[in-house]
């Protein structure tokens, strides 16, 4: 039997989490001309991950999304750092960034960054050490509530 207020917790969060996720997108995207960016989208797409592990629990999550988010990590540090030093191939001074408006299909005339690529890894790795954190910090206390118990 499902508790009312399972149902309305589960409810609610399938709509918090789908805003958190599309601010987290806004903001990524934003970054470059007002503020936000990588590091705050990053924040918020964390809070939505981490609200749908409290509300269904970490063993339901691990197996509908089972990211390693230690990988999600390392590689949003590999394409900033990639990033970072690919202006030095050009002759460039580190982390150089251009920028250009484009006559996209649907968007029209679009300013596009490759600071959206550096962006891209700090979003990555905000998600990935934010997740690590709080995943391994709930995890050593549902080992050690074990261990109490027995």
């Amino acid at each position: 039997m499902v508790n009312q207020n399972d149902l309305i917790l589960k409810t609610m969060t399938q709509i918090i989490a789908f805003i958190l996720l599309g601010f987290s997108i806004y903001l990524f995207f934003a970054g470059h001309n007002a503020p936000g960016g990588g590091f705050i989208g990053g924040l918020m797409a964390a809070a939505a991950i981490i609200l749908m592990y409290m509300t269904y629990g970490y063993d339901k999550m691990s197996k509908v999304f089972p990211v390693n988010f230690t990988t999600v990590f390392i590689i949003g540090l590999g394409i900033a750092a990639l990033y970072g030093v690919g202006g030095l191939f050009f002759g460039e001074p580190f982390l150089t960034q251009n920028a250009a408006y484009f006559q996209l299909p649907i968007l029209g005339k679009t300013h596009l960054s490759t600071a959206l690529i550096f962006d891209l890894g700090v979003y990555l790795a905000v998600i990935g050490v934010s997740m690590t954190i709080i995943l391994t910090i709930a995890t050593d206390s549902m080992d050690s509530s074990e261990e109490v118990d027995m």
